[in-house]
């Protein structure tokens, strides 16, 4: 006869969102299982450039829906958690800039007008010169205008160790998943053969979601994948920069995070439009050449001699859009006792935990007795892309 366990709230998908999600709904007192088949952070969240948005770059489209605005509280909440004193204790984790910077290689765009009149940047953004310029900048032959924004950048392998920290004995490394059915209606699921009843199931597997949904014979609600094609730099003469590099459109030219490598040097990893489009349709090569000339061309005086590159492909999983729009805000959707969640970006998954707490209150989910649970096989930590990928 198959082991039985029972909980309050079942997570499937160990990254940023799940791991988030169980870690506040422990310290609501409830009682939380969190089941991953590969590695926490494996998928979508160590791929990511760590960027907790506040919305800014969104107001470079020149007006904010209600739903971008609704991540300008994005940076106070995980500040807050940095602190040891929001929603999680999230003290240890590595900050690697306290800002993220707009960087305009010329003078500054037109499109910055409206940028500055924006609620979401309103009276938290300044201009920077001299020795406060970010690290790569500062040399006489830069000419661009720098801003600061309340956007800070964190180190995701460490913000991935904390949230594992936090899930003390509820995570469980699983193979196989199935529906567990009673009286035809979904009150669980069979993890390896294993039968988990709970009162909630919240799916936040990423990409892996819509396998999840077809194997529970649910199609909705669905998902669209937006592919990137990331780059990643690594040599001595980097130094760090976080920035959005405007372009003559709306969307950042490119958008360079910087990471520490486990040999001590700086990686570069390269997304903004640079990613996007015509990124996605070149092969590696091509697309490493258009990240050399690219920053070649905005810094110059930086050698790229002894610099090593890779490509990364990504897909990111959103709820699916109208003409693939992006969504702006955490998405999570009901499916009787089956929560369905997309954060969207890594900066929503507070969003994304509050609304799943809202959920659980709305329908009168209070923590609940539940027999400890026995020791189970925990799910590896994730190597972070630059060590793996530029070792």
């Amino acid at each position: 006869m198959s082991q039985t366990l029972s909980t309050d709230v079942l997570i499937v998908g160990g990254g940023i969102a799940g791991l988030w999600l169980n870690a506040r709904l422990r310290r609501l007192g409830y009682s939380t299982l969190l089941v991953e088949r590969d590695s926490l952070g494996g998928g979508q969240s160590m791929k990511s450039q760590g960027i907790i948005h506040g919305g800014a770059k969104y107001a470079l489209h020149g007006a904010l829906t209600g739903a971008s605005e609704a991540i300008a509280d994005m940076p106070r909440r995980w500040r807050e958690a940095l602190a040891g004193e929001g929603e999680l204790d999230l003290r240890g984790v590595r900050v690697l800039s306290q800002s993220h910077y707009l960087w305009s290689p010329g003078g500054l765009a037109g499109n910055l007008t409206s940028f500055f009149a924006s609620k979401a940047v309103r009276g938290r953004v300044d201009q920077v010169k001299g020795s406060d310029l970010p690290q790569a900048l500062q040399n006489p032959k830069f000419k661009g205008k720098v801003y600061r924004l309340a956007e800070l950048v964190l180190d995701v392998p460490s913000l991935i160790k904390r949230l594992a920290e936090l899930a003390g004995d509820s995570l469980l490394a699983a193979n196989n998943i199935a529906p567990l059915l009673q009286d035809g209606e979904l009150c669980g699921l069979l993890i390896d053969g294993m039968q988990v009843h709970a009162k909630r199931i919240v799916l936040t597997a990423g990409a892996g979601t819509a396998d999840l949904l077809a194997g529970l014979g649910i199609s909705q609600p669905a998902q669209q994948l937006r592919p990137l094609h990331m780059v990643l730099a690594k040599g001595p003469a980097l130094k760090p920069l976080y920035a959005h590099c405007l372009g003559g459109g709306p969307k950042p030219r490119v958008t360079v995070t910087t990471h520490p490598a486990a040999d001590g040097q700086w990686v570069w990893y390269l997304g903004g439009d640079l990613a996007e489009a015509e990124g996605v349709a070149r092969n590696e090569s091509a697309q490493i050449k258009a990240a050399q000339q690219e920053m070649a061309g905005l810094l110059p005086w930086v050698d790229q001699t002894a610099t090593q590159w890779a490509t990364l492909r990504v897909d990111r999983a959103e709820p699916a859009q109208s003409g693939l729009l992006r969504p702006d805000n955490a998405f999570l959707a009901d499916q009787g006792r089956l929560l369905v969640g997309w954060p969207t970006k890594l900066a929503l998954a507070p969003d994304l935990s509050e609304r799943v707490c809202r959920a659980l209150q709305r329908d009168g989910i209070q923590p609940g007795q539940h027999a400890p649970l026995p020791p189970l096989k925990r799910p590896p930590l994730a190597q972070s892309v630059w060590d793996e990928l530029l070792p």
